[in-house]
């Protein structure tokens, strides 16, 4: 299965009071939360991830991408991506949840390339 899209992620230095605005703001449900608030998945009524809120520098206009592939295709997506184009910005980790390149497009728009060990489906890919 290709590299396919997962959830719009918005840096925020305060992510419990993003999550609570964007929550009110767009009837979303908390559904993923990791190591207190530097990391939480807002969802919609059916379950479908939304947006995803990571501690951060905030500055106007600043979100990026975050992209998923199956673990095993971690490495030969993150070498597609960089073929194509893409500049890796900081080096490629393993985190509790899996794997992830922190990239930029040609352009410099940020995104993340992500492998979770336990494989949530995309909500968009169904």
């Amino acid at each position: 299965m290709a590299t396919r899209f997962d959830l719009v992620t918005l840096d925020a230095p305060s992510p419990n009071r993003s999550a609570q605005f964007w929550s009110a703001a767009l009837g979303l449900t908390e559904t993923e939360r990791e190591d207190g608030d530097r990391w939480i998945v807002l969802s919609d009524p059916a379950g479908v991830r939304r947006l995803g809120i990571q501690r951060g520098e905030a500055a106007p206009g600043r979100m990026h991408l975050d992209l998923v592939c199956e673990p095993d295709e971690f490495e030969s997506e993150r070498a597609r991506l960089k073929a194509l184009g893409a500049d890796e910005r900081r080096p490629a980790r393993v985190e509790p949840y899996g794997a992830i390149a922190n990239l930029a497009d040609p352009d410099g728009y940020l995104f993340d390339l992500c492998a979770y060990r336990h494989a949530p489906e995309s909500p968009n890919s169904r």
